[in-house]
């Protein structure tokens, strides 16, 4: 496997600079894991499928889900595309490479669980910064257009809260100078859980079932449910910042009252 991996990344390296891969490459993974994995969420929407997995009973009708895409292409070429170029000298000064050989599993491990515990502090600050009024009113009203959201909705945001936020994602891979690699992987696993925490739909194999701290889709929905004033539930994916600050106490209560009717 590790051969296998070697040899596909020796035939990148040798027909695609340095610049491409970092860029142009970083654009279509992220593009392609995000539609590919939230366009699903659409589907299942319209068909009524699994519909008894579904946290709220509201759906969202194809004209706004068509809004979304349409602004999400704006956002993705206008807003992600054009930071991708102008970071690739500031991850290239800060040592980020993409020559042979692959760092080991043991590093790319360790640094993933860095860039998590990273992005979770930096992104619970952010987003409660952004619940503030003239903040929320502002910007991150657009990121609450949708009180039930689905998997897309989950990078549908203003261009200042996308760049804002998006900081807490790269601010990891920029203290580490990481392999281009393992970039990806990061970049790989931060757009799937976001688009899972936003997909609407709390299946018994979700991650949060299985692990401890994880947030999810049913964490989060309420966040998208409540007015922006008690909203609470502000973490990215791990929930502990809310636990420790005391913001997610209106999610717990509520958790309680449904079990005590039980």
């Amino acid at each position: 496997m590790a051969a296998l991996l070697e040899s596909a990344w020796q035939y990148l390296i040798t027909n695609f600079s340095d610049f491409q891969l970092a860029c142009i490459g970083s654009f279509i993974i992220h593009e392609s894991v995000f539609f590919l994995s939230g366009l699903p969420f659409i589907l299942l929407e319209r068909a009524g499928w699994l519909s008894k997995y579904k946290i709220q009973a509201k759906n969202n009708s194809p004209a706004a889900q068509g809004k979304c895409i349409s602004r999400l292409l704006l956002y993705h070429f206008g807003v992600n595309l054009p930071v991708m170029l102008v970071s690739y000298p500031v991850f290239k000064r800060m040592g980020m490479r993409s020559t042979l050989p692959l760092p080991s599993w043991k590093v790319v491990f360790g640094q993933i669980i860095f860039y998590f515990i990273i992005e979770d502090f930096v992104f619970y600050w952010g987003h409660r910064i952004l619940h503030t009024k003239w903040l929320y009113k502002n910007v991150h009203s657009v990121h609450h257009e949708y009180a039930t959201p689905f998997g897309l909705t989950s990078e549908y945001a203003h261009p200042a809260e996308i760049l804002f936020l998006g900081f807490a994602t790269i601010i990891g891979p920029a203290l580490t100078g990481p392999h281009l690699f393992t970039l990806w992987l990061w970049m790989v696993v931060r757009v799937l859980e976001t688009v899972e925490a936003h997909c609407g739909y709390d299946f018994p194999w979700s991650p949060s079932n299985f692990i401890p701290l994880y947030g999810g889709a049913y964490f989060h929905d309420y966040h998208h449910r409540l007015l922006y004033t008690k909203s609470g539930n502000y973490s990215s994916t791990f929930t502990y910042m809310d636990w420790i600050f005391g913001t997610d106490k209106g999610f717990r209560n509520l958790e309680a009252i449904k079990k005590a009717e039980n």
